[in-house]
């Protein structure tokens, strides 16, 4: 999996180091690229933003440093290109295998009060939300789905864990527990310590299906 991101700010990508995806890159089972569009920009100042045609508030990222990097880092479009952006549609558990089947993805960081759209409609293949809210930038959406992705590259986490996850078979997780056995008086459900695992599966699905009703009951409807 080989993953490009295009930002104004690359200093913002430190957390993609560390950690389970920090591994997974030294480990070379993922590749993950920051790219700075101001490297890319004509202007003497590093300049790559300007003042909306038409008036209105806050400016306006450029096409042109944003096309020239995308000319020189994917020139044949072997990249799935998606745009970070509140008006795209909303980023779920379902989304993340044809993604991760892309095996090559870029991701624009929008900033500011959008970006041109001519560069948008020439170069982009898809435009992905986090939610129906508004952030500074589409640099922190960049990090979430990179998260959400490279966990399902072989080899990242066990197969097992990923397996018994919320969202799978859409459901919630069910609650998890570990030493001491009693933590201020309130002891692990008793079941977990049985070694009896045909009755431990059987409680971690009741509570999965418990805790999907009373959080998420629209998932049920599925």
């Amino acid at each position: 999996m080989k993953i490009d991101i295009l930002t104004l700010f690359p200093e913002m990508f430190s957390p993609l180091k560390e950690s389970i995806i920090g591994r997974a890159v030294e480990s070379g089972k993922v590749e993950i690229n920051i790219h700075d569009i101001r490297d890319w920009t004509e202007n003497k100042h590093k300049r790559c933003d300007d003042y909306p045609f038409g008036g209105g508030a806050g400016m306006v990222m450029m096409a042109q440093p944003i096309a020239s990097c995308i000319d020189e880092i994917d020139s044949d479009h072997k990249s799935y290109r998606v745009f970070m952006s509140p008006k795209g549609k909303t980023f779920n558990q379902s989304m993340v295998k044809p993604l991760i089947e892309k095996e090559n993805l870029l991701f624009l960081c929008g900033h500011y009060e959008g970006v041109d759209q001519r560069v948008l409609d020439m170069y982009f293949d898809d435009e992905i939300s986090i939610g129906d809210f508004v952030l500074t930038g589409g640099e922190l959406p960049a990090m979430v789905i990179t998260d959400a992705i490279c966990r399902y590259v072989d080899g990242v986490i066990a197969s097992d864990s990923l397996s018994q996850e919320s969202f799978t078979n859409d459901l919630l997780e069910y609650p998890q527990y570990t030493r001491p056995s009693v933590f201020r008086g309130v002891e692990v459900p008793k079941v977990l310590l049985s070694g009896n695992h045909q009755e431990v599966d059987k409680w971690r699905k009741e509570q999965s299906l418990e805790i999907t009703k009373k959080k998420r009951p629209d998932l049920l409807k599925k």
